[in-house]
């Protein structure tokens, strides 16, 4: 795979499905050599496609990945922590596990809150981006006509822990909320209910 077939991947899993031509302006080439590039990756597996009526004229053919090409994404040491999950579980029941969750959630609320400090919301926001792209989340940021924010994070890498374990979920909600406070934070799209990213409005409180 070269490095062309690995940014179609990127995009297509930050952005969700996409025509040939709107990959092949961002890839900076044409459409058909956007075309080819994605004709060998379906081939191969990694893609697939579907075609939405818009209107008049032909439908639009959206690529989008395949259940292979997720795995392509890393989700850090899967199987050996859901198996933790599992045994953890099993010798300290729910209250362990939700005491190992919130453990989890005051650990991370002190290490982002030492960078954070008392930025203002904005710049809250673009630190919270970079750290959570480093830990894997690809997040991205964007201000709203409106004055509100979107925090949407396009990849899981804790995600076989989330689906076998939502409070994982829940307390990462948690921990935006106090993060971003006095702002007001609501999860908006899930990846775990079958959206393609996990999409957080962030509301700064009325003047």
């Amino acid at each position: 795979m070269n490095a062309s077939t690995d940014k179609i991947l990127f995009l297509l899993k930050s952005h969700g499905p996409q025509s040939a031509a709107a990959l092949g302006e961002q890839l900076q080439m044409t459409s058909m050599g956007a075309r080819q590039h994605l004709l060998t990756l379906e081939q191969e597996g990694w893609i697939t496609f579907s075609d939405e009526v818009r209107g008049r004229g032909r439908p639009l053919r959206l690529w989008q990945l395949t259940e292979q090409a997720w795995q392509r994404f890393p989700d850090s040491h899967s199987e050996l922590t859901v198996q933790l999950i599992d045994n953890v579980r099993e010798l300290f029941g729910e209250e362990g596990m939700e005491r190992l969750i919130l453990q989890r959630e005051q650990q991370m609320l002190a290490r982002y809150e030492a960078v954070l400090g008392s930025l203002e919301l904005s710049d809250r926001l673009a630190a919270l981006k970079v750290l959570r792209s480093r830990e894997g989340y690809m997040a991205e940021t964007r201000r709203e006509e409106n004055g509100s924010w979107l925090l949407w994070e396009s990849h899981c890498p804790i995600c076989a822990a989330a689906r076998r374990c939502r409070g994982f979920c829940r307390s990462e909600l948690a921990l935006f909320r106090q993060l971003l406070a006095p702002a007001a934070v609501e999860r908006e799209q899930y990846l775990l209910e079958g959206a393609l990213r996990c999409l957080y409005r962030i509301t700064p409180p009325a003047r």
